[in-house]
């Protein structure tokens, strides 16, 4: 099997692991790790052969810029202080608390180098979180948080892995220098993210086509991260900065066909990128093996020692944190997504699962100092990361299901379905003051006019039937009943054209491009 067999099979497995974890009730992610595991224990299955400083610039675009689509800046803003407190707050104290312990245990380690093994498996990975997280019905908030500090706490953990590798290969450190290096990586990033961000809203306007506007949403994540990255800033950040733009402010109500085919291909990018970026953790067990050759008994205490400080770090950070954010939240007047019960706040404890970037980053660590030295303990240091990530992703991933059945923590489906109506009733709303917007400027007759009444009430009970009175609703009913199967007889007459259509393509002298320009407007034509 060669390298290219190796990338057609992670890509097969990441669209087969999807129905098989929902069928299962297991994070795909996960299925992938162990996927990549078990090709990595067959011996025909090569070594993956990805420059490490290549594996952060290739996946993080793209599944960063996917995860934003699924938030707003309104729920990054609710929830800043949990996120400030585990995003950059429990990510430095992780590190150094890991970096003690590493530092006590392993013979001959540096601080620095400690330091830099700290920083590696400190942030919890975004998108392990986030599809664990949405294939479980957690409340909203849970997922809120997790998003928001899987989204973050890649920043501060790159930066401080980058100023703790600097300081092991040139034996100097300074403090100073290091906090000035985080407040500079960030302002660049911000100034780097909005400038692109500004400059592909501006493009997409001058595009116009959907396929070309959905194009340049992938070129932009990677341009946004490499720019920053060139210009020493955080090539994270500036990705969210981006993306949060983008999702703020490129979003046209009136361009159904570029929202739906957008939301089709990032869904398509999102689950093949995270196939492949697990699977590649899996695969990573080859170097693993390789260090550990005759000291395992030692190499797996280490790593034992070491996820056992991560992952008591986290709880005895969370359960202060969410006690302080509750106390700061009575005291104001504005919602704000926290933890609601010990429950929750176990869940969220449970989800810090490591991934992508800890590998990357372990993988990245260079082979010798500036003077010429091997770097110190780098074998030790990538065998206990790798342990960290293989005891948090698939333990903590394989477990969390239960965990969560076992609490109760499930989504608050009450109200969910409220905001649902409150959002149906703005709906029907709009629709009936436009209406009146329109009758004022133009003469309708009265059936027209009552007709279009009806069709704006429609919007509404369409999307939450529960609306209007009984009489009101059972009449609706009645409509929906006749429109269902007007829908049901114009979708058979479609369904005829359809066919009719592409039969046309095979004969004598048709034009492929005419035949599918008349079928795209007959598909256009289903979705309305």
């Amino acid at each position: 099997m060669d390298q290219l067999a190796l990338l057609f099979v992670l890509l097969l497995g990441a669209v087969v692991s999807v129905p098989v974890g929902d069928r299962l009730r297991l994070p795909a992610p996960v299925l992938m790790t162990l996927l990549g595991i078990v090709l990595a224990l067959l011996e025909f299955v090569p070594n993956v052969d990805i420059p490490p400083d290549l594996i952060l610039p290739l996946l993080l675009p793209p599944l960063l810029y996917a995860a934003v689509r699924r938030t707003s800046w309104r729920q990054f803003t609710a929830n800043v202080r949990p996120i400030f407190l585990l995003a950059v707050a429990l990510v430095f104290v992780t590190m150094v608390c890991v970096a003690a312990v590493a530092h006590a245990i392993v013979p001959g380690l540096p601080l620095a180098a400690a330091l830099a093994l700290g920083a590696l498996v400190a942030p919890p990975d975004p998108v392990a979180a986030t599809a664990v997280a949405g294939q479980l019905g957690l409340p909203r908030r849970l997922v809120s948080i997790l998003e928001g500090e899987g989204l973050f706490n890649d920043v501060t953990a790159i930066v401080l892995y980058h100023v703790a590798i600097a300081a092991a290969v040139s034996g100097t450190f300074s403090p100073w220098e290091a906090g000035g290096q985080l407040v500079l990586s960030a302002v660049v990033a911000v100034a780097v993210g909005l400038t692109l961000g500004w400059g592909a809203n501006k493009l997409m306007d001058v595009l116009g086509d959907a396929t070309l506007q959905i194009s340049l949403t992938l070129l932009v994540p990677y341009a946004s991260y490499v720019l920053a990255e060139e210009l020493h800033g955080s090539g994270v950040l500036a990705v969210l900065t981006t993306a949060l733009f983008l999702a703020e402010y490129a979003s046209d109500p009136d361009d159904v066909l570029t929202r739906l085919a957008g939301h089709t291909f990032w869904d398509i990018v999102d689950t093949l990128v995270t196939g492949v970026a697990f699977g590649l953790i899996g695969l990573e067990l080859h170097n693993a093996i390789r260090t550990a050759s005759g000291r395992w008994g030692e190499l797996l205490g280490w790593s034992a020692a070491v996820v056992g400080v991560v992952v008591l770090v986290r709880l005895a950070w969370l359960l202060p944190a969410t006690w302080l954010t509750k106390r700061l939240h009575a005291r104001r007047d504005y919602d704000e997504e926290i933890p609601t019960s010990w429950r929750e706040t176990v869940v969220m404890w449970w989800a810090g699962m490591r991934g992508v970037a800890s590998v990357a980053l372990a993988l990245a660590i260079p082979l010798e100092t500036e003077s010429g030295a091997p770097f110190p303990n780098r074998d030790e240091i990538v065998f206990v990361a790798f342990g960290v990530i293989m005891a948090t992703l698939v333990l903590q991933g394989l477990s969390l299901p239960w965990l969560v059945r076992r609490l109760g923590v499930r989504a608050d489906t009450a109200q969910e379905q409220e905001f649902e109506r409150a959002l149906a009733v703005r709906a029907a709303k709009a629709a009936k003051r436009r209406l009146r917007e329109i009758e004022e400027v133009e003469e309708l007759p009265d059936e027209l006019s009552e007709r279009m009444l009806r069709r704006a009430s429609d919007i509404g009970w369409r999307i939450s039937p529960e609306l209007g009175e009984d009489e009101r609703r059972e009449g609706h009913e009645q409509r929906a009943r006749r429109v269902r199967r007007v829908r049901r007889i114009e979708g058979e007459m479609l369904s005829a054209a359809r066919h009719e259509v592409l039969a046309a393509r095979s004969e004598v002298g048709a034009d492929p491009e005419v035949v599918d320009r008349v079928l795209r407007q007959l598909d256009v034509r289903s979705l309305r």
